[in-house]
């Protein structure tokens, strides 16, 4: 079994919002098909299409459209992927790190619907900047411990990203 069949499936953060609040297509992509395939894109700049995450086309687990997947997608391997396959880390240590990310990020999302973000809808990022900077709700006691739970679960979060995901 490759490293990618092992990782993959159990974690989907490129996927879900968590890592990228979007996914600019490469040229060669035939937008057309994409769109047919269920991806919405949108303009980004002047020249460029992008689909926001969570991809309409990732399933929580797998990719509906992998074969068809656009070149960014196809190119990306994350940190995790990169160390395991170059023998730098084990999968069992990759699988407990997917594990403790996708923990975080449920947290983060935790906190933000509690917020009334949409995070399964919108990038993570999209939904945090959001919710902190609405107004505080100054007839909530706890608005502003609510805040600082959220914000100390999404740096957690973010931290391990950068650290493991995003290198």
């Amino acid at each position: 079994m490759s490293a990618i069949d092992s990782l993959c499936p159990k974690c989907g953060l490129c996927c879900d919002g968590s890592l990228f609040a979007d996914v600019e297509l490469r040229s060669g992509d035939n937008s057309e098909r994409l769109v047919q395939l269920g991806l919405v894109l949108t303009k980004k700049g002047r020249r460029k299409l992008a689909f926001a995450q969570p991809c309409a086309c990732f399933d929580g687990k797998f990719c509906k459209i992998y074969d068809q997947r656009p070149g960014q997608c196809r190119l990306f391997e994350c940190g995790v992927l990169k160390q395991v396959r170059a023998g730098k880390m084990t999968v069992d240590t990759a699988l407990n790190l997917i594990s403790e990310a996708k923990t975080l990020a449920n947290r983060v999302r935790a906190h933000l619907s509690a917020f009334g973000q949409r995070p399964d809808e919108m990038p993570m990022t999209q939904c945090y900047s959001e919710a902190m900077s609405a107004p505080i709700d100054l007839s909530r006691d706890d608005d502003g411990e609510r805040r600082g739970q959220l914000m100390q679960a999404y740096v957690d979060l973010m931290e391990l990203l950068e650290q493991e995901f995003l290198r």
